[in-house]
């Protein structure tokens, strides 16, 4: 009889331990603030915003340079948003027993590098033309605006935007423009940051990716 009752018992427990599967204790969490689901979700949305952000800006002065503008960084920034739905979506096995999941959480450990890398350098930038534009003084040249930092010096720099109805849009509108990147790229080198160290800490197969349950092999881990 107790060798009885305690298989009966075994078995119950095991029983126990296949319904408590973490499919089953994670729905009833919030999927979206599940990672990579809310990195990926803010560097959509911060990554549109700067490219938004970049156009109206070009729209002021077509003389912009590239890195005045940098739509680009918030372009790479979807593209890498992209790379972590992705991920969330692989069904999650074990110890990494998958070619592509590998793959996939090595991509987006890079991606977030970068972006944090690009984000950083956009926030430079944009930082030295607030300073700059915040400066200057500026005249009206026929369809240009002459912009200069120090009227008194002869051999001083002379910055020309071309396709300026007002001056007063260079030193107002384009340096709160400028402002606005620097806030932007500060958030979305965050967020790159905060991926890139929980890629880091679990080295790549301890945190949660994907929807499955678990079954009594580990091997064979289904996406719901």
């Amino acid at each position: 009889m107790g060798q009885g009752q305690k298989r009966s018992s075994d078995k119950k427990e095991g029983k126990k331990k296949r319904d408590e599967s973490p499919a089953a204790e994670d729905g009833k969490k919030c999927r979206v603030c599940r990672f990579p689901v809310l990195v990926a979700l803010l560097q959509l949305l911060l990554g549109v915003a700067v490219t938004v952000v970049a156009f109206l800006m070009l729209a002021i002065s077509s003389s912009l340079l590239v890195r005045e503008t940098p739509h680009w960084a918030g372009i790479i920034l979807c593209l890498v948003s992209i790379v972590g739905f992705i991920l969330y979506c692989i069904t999650y096995i074990p110890d990494e027993r998958t070619t592509r999941q590998f793959i996939v959480k090595l991509l987006y450990f890079i991606l977030c590098t970068v972006g944090l890398v690009i984000s950083v350098l956009v926030m430079a930038f944009a930082a030295h033309h607030y300073s700059q534009t915040s400066s200057f003084i500026c005249e009206k040249v026929k369809e240009d605006c002459m912009c200069i930092l120090d009227p008194g010096d002869p051999i001083a720099r002379t910055f020309a935007y071309k396709g300026v109805s007002n001056c007063d849009v260079i030193t107002g509108t384009l340096a709160l423009y400028f402002l606005i990147q620097i806030v932007l790229n500060m958030l979305q080198a965050l967020v790159c940051a905060v991926g890139v160290f929980i890629m880091w800490k679990h080295r790549y197969q301890v945190f949660f990716a994907g929807l499955q349950i678990a079954v009594p092999s580990a091997q064979n881990w289904q996406k719901v």
